[in-house]
């Protein structure tokens, strides 16, 4: 099985942004922990601030891959055009996010990526990512 976590904007801060909603460790920390926790499974990550390079690697991925978990960041909220990248391809996308997002500001409740994704894993913190792969160890 071969995954691929795509992670979205400011997701590169972790373990230094907003530690109290973000928790305070790393992601290419925890990564590595994810990859020995699946030896099974390939598992690949990308992070991009920037919306282009996010939906292209999508449009790589969803073609090349089995899955892909999406954290989008804030573009969940706001980009029409990751949701349309989404629908274009076959490989099945786990939307994912580290923080309740309806717990947040009433603008997080609004996903541009939830209704075309196979699900939705919210609010667990780092441990929503180890979900998703479980989701597709199980075959989503």
């Amino acid at each position: 099985m071969n995954i691929i976590i795509i992670n979205g904007p400011n997701l590169n801060l972790l373990g230094k942004r907003e530690p109290e909603i973000y928790g305070g460790r790393s992601f290419e920390d925890y990564f590595a922990q994810l990859q020995l926790k699946f030896p099974g499974v390939k598992l690949s990550y990308y992070q991009s601030n920037v919306e282009g390079e996010l939906i292209n690697q999508i449009h790589k991925a969803g073609y090349e891959l089995d899955g892909i978990i999406l954290n989008a960041g804030a573009y969940t909220h706001t980009s029409v055009a990751i949701g349309d990248a989404i629908k274009a391809v076959p490989a099945p996308v786990v939307e994912v996010h580290i923080s309740n997002t309806f717990s947040r500001e009433t603008y997080r409740h609004q996903s541009f990526i939830s209704p075309v994704s196979a699900g939705v894993i919210i609010g667990f913190g780092l441990k929503s990512y180890e979900l998703a792969l479980q989701s597709f160890i199980l075959e989503l």
